[in-house]
């Protein structure tokens, strides 16, 4: 039997970041039948700051994929804050990656590769990837990525 998310996070020593507090009138999480909605998550680091920048300007391609990257340490943060355990989810559905990045910088896809790489070490080659789409856009107070998520929750007897 394959690992659970919870066993994996801790076998990779992967350090999750507090979870942060809504920054307006949303739920962080929201369950609908079987199915786990994740709110837009901004790239938390351990301190509670967030990471800035634009990619193709200010910071890197790299640097904006380890933004995407600390996106999903963030999203794995407060789905537990506010679900609870990570071993309920079966699978990730859905993933919207937005970057922010200049007009001519085309590599939004390999930036968000750095949150969908996590998924897949935390999920599974299977589970840890599902469909996405990445877009440039501007992103509220300077952060350098944004990613909203769906996840399928085991079914409960």
């Amino acid at each position: 039997m394959s690992m659970l998310p919870s066993e994996k996070i801790k076998t990779l020593n992967l350090e999750l970041p507090p979870a942060p507090a809504p920054a307006g009138l949303y739920k962080p999480v929201l369950v609908i039948d079987n199915f786990l909605y994740v709110s837009g998550q901004g790239p938390m680091k351990p301190d509670g700051t967030l990471m800035l920048g634009r990619a193709g300007d200010d910071i890197s391609l790299e640097e904006a994929k380890m933004g995407a990257r600390q996106v999903g340490l963030t999203m794995l943060a407060t789905i537990q804050a506010h679900y609870g355990s990570l071993d309920h989810i079966k699978r990730i559905v859905k993933t919207l990656g937005m970057v922010n990045s200049t007009p001519d910088f085309g590599q939004q896809p390999l930036v968000i590769n750095g949150f969908s790489e996590l998924m897949s070490e935390v999920f599974g080659p299977d589970n840890g990837v599902g469909v996405r789409s990445a877009v440039g856009m501007i992103l509220p107070g300077g952060i350098s990525v944004e990613i909203e998520a769906m996840f399928e929750l085991h079914q409960t007897l």
